[in-house]
């Protein structure tokens, strides 16, 4: 893991550090599918979304979405539905609704 962090920082600084100690590096779906076990989800009100990105850019597991225009969609398959988004949400645009 430690060699694929030093080729993504090439000829950094800290590329002898990191193949010392090497760090876990996020992939999308890396915990595996969590949409079976899931209690609530988000929902997007497009209509009220102010393109912020805040949710995007808050999301622990990088389910949000983002579109070229700005407006964000959820990955549903990979949400753990910790309504994270919906909370820092400034415009209410998130909601959490029960599964199923």
């Amino acid at each position: 893991m430690g060699d694929f962090i030093a080729y993504v920082i090439p000829n950094s600084k800290y590329a002898k550090l990191v193949k010392e100690y090497p760090l876990s590096v996020p992939a999308f779906g890396s915990g595996g599918k969590t949409s079976e076990w899931r209690l609530e989800k988000p929902v997007i009100d497009n209509s009220k979304c102010i393109k912020c990105l805040i949710c995007w850019i808050d999301c622990p597991e990088a389910t949000i979405v983002r579109n070229d225009d700005d407006s964000v969609a959820v990955n549903y398959d990979y949400c753990k539905g910790c309504g994270i988004c919906a909370k820092e949400c400034p415009a209410n645009a998130i909601s959490m609704e029960k599964e199923g």
